[in-house]
């Protein structure tokens, strides 16, 4: 009911509108033009990041994403059209002060939940898809690759691209790309509406946009976010590393070591993360002084347009300015967005790069010739070949060889001499750089590779069995045995009365990396495995090594049986197993010196006579018949122990089995582990409080951060004091008073932009200094926490290396979810929140009541959302680490999985293991869509209701408008920002799960702490050695009793050997001394002090140990030597002096690199003799009270042997040692040979003393029958 004055008023102002509005439209394409020349980087840096990013989307993917961009264009247009009705009612008010406005309630508050809702849900779906294509991509494209490229790229570093960079994609192309576009539609549209409001003012803010665009210099954060993955891929292949040797590293005393070179590498990370943190910072802090800067210069020349040029209204300079401010808010809003595309990017290059790289050897190929017949005729002609990652080492040198069908041609040599690696390029795991290898005359890279892999059977000296049934495992060899077939195997590898003396029999899991089975066991099991294969062409690289006498006699005649018909190439270094050979072939510095038999190559006098003279004196002092070829010192039972001190390539994939390979598992083991993990993994997620905790070192920058934040979340409630105090300027009748309010306010507003640079920046620089620091705390105390374990802790199947590897990877990175730049976020949006709070209570509480009823609505929202997605962050978490565990057992035992073409298995069940994190991210995505639409629609639904009651309130109670402008204002940006907190929720939904985790494992108290002071230490360490009935079982496997009441002693000083069959205790008993695990009955006392009571570093620091199989660093032979005493800093003299004594230091000397030499990832750039040797040098520097020799010189060729013998008797003058004896040469000498049978001594004393009493050591050395 309105005056006849007010309704001619407002017809006044309406034909104004008109035709101002009719003279802005028709310049506004002119207008329009020179926007979007503006644009143009934006755009191009746009196009080039969906070409990058999204080249594994397919039709359903664009088509969602598509929809998803549309709905969020619509989105992202509301706002700035809805400024067209905001501009009538603040004309309305102005001329009036009357409510005029009962059309706006439809308009704010309709239409806005439908298309928000598949803005984000159909991204995230899109993108979860996109993510398990590329995992399944770059998986499927590094088991393809060769050999040589595993030699040059860590498997560590592997595995934290495969979990940490494919992360930082998904998060480029998720919901962040709908946020992006969202934020530039309300930037386009803004500056649309802006231009039909005035083309003037909206000019004058274009002509300063350029000076936004400068801020495009974030693209440099793309190449610091992939020079802070590549170091974090570093400290990721260091943690896969010792993880996966952890008994060395315990045996050595390096936790600290290793735990200080880690850090080195997440120094270099944190940098780059600081770096950035600064960065973004600085360009946020540029940004907004820069809009600020724009709001002043828009009102001072606007105002003018009221006042003096009265060619715009104050309604359309409310439409202008609110267009210009929210396009401009908005391209600031989007540069979070640009730095997770910057990170995707950076990932996404180093991931694409190896999915574009083409293998040299396509393993998965279906291209080559398959013969129609093969008789198996192997010729070497002329090549010459070195790796990949030592091209100046030459390995084999213009070698011409002939192996010829139905014969068994054996190679022997010393170490290094190319034995090994002929075999390898036999499977072609390797090309040689000159000439061929034939295969019945056929140039083998011209066959189907996986065919020719299909024809070779290989059995090495460290067997690699995966973390399946023992019959699954013998299965491996050929995908559709029958169970007769299977047990015919093992049976004839002589493995089948073992595997039915088991619980299980052949359904007993191996356990990881074969980590439950003996040495001996491993390896009659992979034999079995080669013989299922029946095979044309079977490599016997010293197959036999590490059985007993009789085991190894049963194998190896065996192994002569199905040696007919077939091409059959042996390296030995037991002469022994080979001397009945049809062809021996003798290498020497990479060459095939001399061919022919046994006696033929006895009368050339050449390296066979040199290595058959020297084993025999060294046979002859113990028997006089054929030089017995033995491995006495298995692995326990449970070898987990030597599994890792010997550096094999190791399993990860803990209780989960390739369908592929057998259709009959028995699941039940599975789904009972499955069911007691998921009940272990329902953690609580942690407190923000303990969270912070972590954080305190860096107080000061917190608070600097916070209160930089704090002042950044005033400045939008300032904002809209300054802006409504604007319009009641347009009230005050005196032109002159008006001019100066506004300039007055105009400097208020350069004022705002200058705190505004500084503040961001500070905000930037400090939480993000403060966060890169909390992660690499973080990730060094988890690193550190895990050194501490126990070593039982690490025979869980959970805390496998690849497992653990991931943990370390994802989940510190993930706390900054709570913390960092998070830390900053949360604290701007609730002191913005706060702050326009008190200002609306302040002018109008009746108004301001109406609008918090919808902030409960808001804040149940974002809750529920936060709860939602903490549950998928368990699930996704858990599944990941599923695949994690798949992808480093794949990894790590690449080798043997390329040797039995078993590449696609792993690959398929890699995939299936995607399955589940993908279901999850689906669900995800329907459940964060429909909340975070209802989050936005809850604003707009405020919006209409605040404006509808001020209207009333400007009417009835006679308030001032610019009050309901500045209540409305501030409650506008409080509701902006409470939406803006809610997004944080996912990030800080999975911080909590991540942090708990880790706080897991840093509360767990270990059962033998190494970080404990307490335990008996002193001074006159004299070595004495006593078992007093020790009986004990592997936490595993409470069902098999390793030791059954073992007792003996060991004087100062004195040798004592242990003799006995595969997995009789004998390498328990040494890791009871190293107390990696205590007894559960009886003692170990040392110089009579109970094992439990000793201070456990000071106990290990008295003892040395080499082993059959020596672990290496990726590090440098003087750093591997080094190695042996962590206790100091070793002298380089000291190196070369072990190197002397260990018979190493002219083989370095040769190298081009000479100590500085890299071992490659386990000493891979080595032969085993070199290793070994090594290995000795490093115990020697260590200069131990307590020598443990397991099989020390089993890996040595004979002359290498008799030297290293003698240096390693010189080592054991004055020491206390205890000997796993290789060969019974070795021990004779031994002061106490005890002989071990069930976990007791059935017999102990000298060797005359045994051999005098003919009981089962005498059988042992004569004839090789069993112990009982």
């Amino acid at each position: 009911h309105l005056t006849q004055s007010q309704t001619s008023g407002t017809q006044r102002f309406s034909e104004e509108n008109q035709q101002n509005n009719k003279h802005r439209c028709k310049t506004s394409p002119d207008c329009l033009t020179s926007f979007n020349f503006d644009l143009q980087f934006v755009f191009r840096l746009c196009l080039f990041f969906l070409k990058r990013n999204f080249r594994f989307a397919t039709c359903r993917d664009v088509l969602l994403m598509v929809t998803g961009g549309f709905c969020a264009l619509v989105h992202g247009a509301a706002s700035p059209l809805m400024l067209l009705v905001y501009g009538m009612m603040t004309d309305t008010f102005v001329a009036y002060e009357l409510e005029l406005i009962w059309g706006a309630r439809s308009v704010c508050g309709k239409g806005d939940l439908s298309p928000l809702s598949p803005q984000i849900a159909f991204w995230v779906t899109a993108a979860a898809h996109q993510v398990q294509q590329i995992r399944k991509t770059y998986f499927r494209k590094v088991m393809r690759m060769e050999i040589g490229w595993f030699d040059c790229n860590s498997v560590g570093e592997l595995n934290t691209r495969i979990s940490d960079d494919i992360n930082k994609i998904n998060n480029a192309i998720a919901d962040q790309v709908s946020i992006f576009i969202e934020r530039i539609s309300t930037f386009c549209f803004g500056f649309m509406v802006g231009f039909m409001g005035s083309w003037k003012l909206t000019l004058v803010v274009i002509a300063v946009s350029p000076l936004i665009g400068l801020g495009a210099g974030l693209m440099f954060v793309a190449k610091l976010t992939g020079q802070e993955l590549k170091a974090y891929a570093k400290a990721g292949a260091v943690a896969d590393e010792v993880l996966s040797a952890i008994r060395t590293v315990a045996a050595f005393g390096g936790e600290k070591k290793e735990v200080e070179r880690y850090d080195q590498n997440l120094v270099e990370a944190q940098n780059w993360g600081i770096r950035k943190g600064a960065i973004m910072g600085l360009f946020q802090g540029y940004l907004w002084c820069i809009i600020f800067l724009c709001y002043a210069l828009a009102f001072w020349y606007g105002s003018k347009l009221v006042i003096e040029d009265r060619e715009l209204s104050a309604g359309g300079l409310i439409q202008v300015f609110f267009g210009v401010l929210f396009a401009a808010m908005n391209l600031g809003q989007a540069s979070p967005c640009l730095e997770a595309f910057a990170s995707g990017r950076g990932a996404a290059k180093l991931i694409f790069e190896t999915i574009d790289r083409q293998p040299e050897i396509d393993c998965l190929s279906e291209e080559g010739y398959k013969l129609d017949k093969v008789k198996g005729d192997i010729e070497f002609h002329n090549i010459t070949f070195y790796y990949p990652s030592r091209p100046e080492v030459k390995i084999l040198d213009q070698i011409n060889m002939v192996i010829e069908t139905g014969k068994t041609t054996a190679f022997v040599g010393p170490s290094g001499t190319g034995k090994s690696t002929a075999l390898q390029l036999i499977q072609r795991f390797y090309e040689p750089q000159e000439g061929t290898v034939t295969l019945d005359g056929h140039d083998i890279r011209g066959l189907n590779i996986r065919w020719l892999r299909s024809l070779i059977g290989i059995v090495e000296q460290e067997p690699v069995l995966f973390a399946t049934t023992i019959a699954e495992n013998i299965q491996y060899g050929r995908e559709d045995a029958t169970m007769e077939e299977i047990i015919q195997a093992a049976k004839e590898a002589n493995a089948y009365n073992f595997i039915m003396d088991l619980p299980e029999k052949f359904d007993t899991l191996v356990g990881k990396g074969g980590s439950q089975m003996s040495g001996g066991q491993k390896q009659r099991i992979a034999i079995a495995r080669a013989l299922l294969r029946n095979p044309r062409i079977l490599l016997l690289d010293m197959a036999t090594s590490a059985l007993d006498n009789k085991s190894e006699a049963l194998v190896q005649d065996a192994l002569n049986k199905v040696r007919s018909g077939r091409t059959t190439i042996s390296i030995a270094h037991r002469l022994s197993t080979i001397r009945n050979a049809d062809v021996i072939i003798g290498f020497d510095h990479g060459q095939a010196v001399e061919r022919g038999t046994h006696d033929q190559l006895l009368k050339k006098k050449g390296v066979y006579f040199t290595l058959v003279t020297l084993q025999n004196e060294g046979g002859t002092a113990m028997l006089d018949k054929t030089i017995i070829m033995e491995n006495l010192a298995n692995v326990l039972f449970y070898s987990l122990c030597r599994n890792s001190i010997r550096a094999r390539s190791r399993s990860q994939l803990s209780n989960i089995f390739p369908a592929t390979i057998s259709g009959n598992t028995d699941t039940s083991f599975i789904d009972n582990t499955v069911s007691n993990e998921q009940t272990e993994k329902v953690e609580h997620p942690a407190s923000v409080i303990r969270i912070l905790k972590y954080n305190s070192p860096e107080w000061l920058y917190m608070l600097f951060g916070t209160l930089a934040a704090a002042a950044n979340g005033a400045v939008n409630p300032v904002y809209a004091i300054l802006f409504s105090q604007i319009l009641g300027t347009f009230s005050i009748p005196n032109l002159d008073e008006q001019t100066r309010q506004i300039n007055g306010i105009c400097v208020l507003f350069t004022v705002v932009a200058g705190m505004s640079f500084v503040t961001q920046f500070l905000q930037g620089y400090t939480f993000g200094k403060s966060g890169e620091l909390l992660t690499r705390r973080l990730r060094k105390m988890g690193f550190q926490a895990m050194m501490n374990q126990e070593v039982s802790w690490f025979d869980d199947p959970k805390n496998c290396p690849g497992a653990l590897t991931t943990r370390l990877a994802t989940d510190a990175s993930q706390v900054q979810g709570a913390t960092g730049t998070q830390i900053g976020m949360i604290v701007n949006s609730l002191t913005n929140v706060g702050a326009s709070i008190i200002i609306a209570f302040y002018f109008s509480w009746k108004l301001s009541l109406l609008v918090l009823c919808f902030l409960p609505l808001i804040g149940l929202s974002g809750a529920f959302q936060a709860k939602m997605l903490t549950g998928f962050a368990n699930q996704d978490k858990e599944a990941l680490e599923a695949a994690g565990q798949v992808s480093s057992e794949a990894l790590n035992n690449i080798r043997t999985i390329a040797g039995l073409a078993k590449e696609d298995s792993f690959v398929q069940l890699y995939e299936q293991q995607l399955e589940l994190p993908y279901k999850a991210a689906t669900k995800k995505a329907k459940v964060y869509g429909v909340f975070f639409a209802f989050a936005k629609c809850v604003i707009f639904m405020a919006y209409a209701a605040s404006f509808r009651l001020g209207g009333f309130l400007v009417s009835s109670e006679g308030i001032h408008y610019s009050v309901v402008f500045r209540v409305i204002s501030a409650i506008v940006i409080s509701g902006t920002a409470l939406g803006r907190a809610s997004s944080f929720t996912p990030d800080y939904a999975k911080a909590k799960v991540a942090a708990a985790q880790l706080f897991k494992l840093f509360d767990r108290i270990p059962k033998i702490s190494l970080q404990s002071d307490q335990g008996e230490v002193w001074d006159s360490f004299r070595g004495e050695l006593e078992f007093i009935n020790c009986k004990f079982t592997y936490p595993t496997r409470p069902d098999v009793q390793i030791l059954r009441g073992l007792q003996i002693s060991v004087k100062p000083g004195q040798t004592l050997a242990f003799v006995g069959s595969s997995g009789c205790g004998k390498s328990t008993s040494i890791q009871l001394l190293e107390r990696f695990y205590d007894p559960e009955e009886g003692q170990v006392l040392i110089d009579g002090y109970s094992s439990k009571d000793i201070n456990v570093s000071f106990l290990r620091s008295k003892i040395g140990i080499v082993s059959q199989e020596p672990v290496l660093f990726d590090s440098s032979i003087a750093e591997n030597i080094k190695y042996g005493d962590n206790t100091r800093d070793v002298s380089m003299e000291e190196v070369v002096d072990a190197a002397r004594k260990a018979y190493l230091h002219d083989f370095v000397m040769a190298l081009p690199n000479k100590y500085e030499t890299h071992v490659g990832s386990q000493g891979s750039q080595l032969s085993r003799g070199e290793k070994q040797r090594i290995a000795i040098a490093r115990a020697i520097v260590r200069n131990p009270k307590i020598l443990l020799l397991d099989e020390a010189t089993s890996a040595l060729d004979t002359e290498s042997e008799k030297i290293v013998q003698a240096a390693l008797d010189e080592a054991r003058q004055g020491r206390t040692c205890i000997v796993i004896a290789h060969r019974l040469s070795t021990i004779q000498n031994a002061d106490v040979i005890a002989v071990m049978s069930q976990g007791v001594i059935i017999e102990k004393g000298t060797h005359e003393e045994l051999m005098g009493r003919r009981g089962a050591y005498y059988n042992l050395v004569t004839s090789g029958a069993p112990l009982s």
